[in-house]
């Protein structure tokens, strides 16, 4: 129950330090990576705007289900269309960045998983961070 309160926080700081980290040094990761600069440009702000959504919600106490579905769903595609960079890229993009982009993926693929599993939990931070209503559905 623990990591419940605490998941909204952690996808939030993560997107917003991978879309610092990449927009930062995007010029020198195009070269290590082999990626154009203007993808890993996109990439930093894909994450810095993801970083500002799930904030909005780690913020609150009372949170739309709705929004939490489409945190977790947003997830799922922002890891498919990882994937997806990754297939393009791979006959040219180095090892280091293959890694980067497949851990991207895996990342958010987890929290997204764990996002939709926890989606009624995360409706309330309660004293713990965690709603008190009950779970029926996952």
């Amino acid at each position: 129950m623990g990591m419940i309160r605490h998941i909204l926080w952690l996808d939030c700081m993560a997107a917003a330090s991978a879309g610092v980290v990449v927009l930062l040094l995007a010029p020198w990761l195009s070269g290590w990576y082999a990626l154009p600069g203007e993808l890993l440009s996109f990439i930093g702000a894909v994450n810095i705007a993801y970083a500002c959504f799930s904030f909005s919600l780690a913020i609150h106490v009372r949170r739309a289900e709705a929004l939490i579905k489409l945190l977790a769903v947003a997830n799922g595609f922002w890891a498919l269309a990882c994937l997806g960079i990754a297939a393009t890229f791979a006959p040219v993009m180095t090892l280091p960045g293959l890694c980067h982009v497949l851990g991207e993926a895996a990342f958010v693929a987890g929290l997204g998983m764990l996002e939709w599993k926890w989606r009624r939990q995360l409706l309330v931070a309660g004293e713990l961070g965690v709603s008190t209503q009950p779970v029926a559905d996952q």
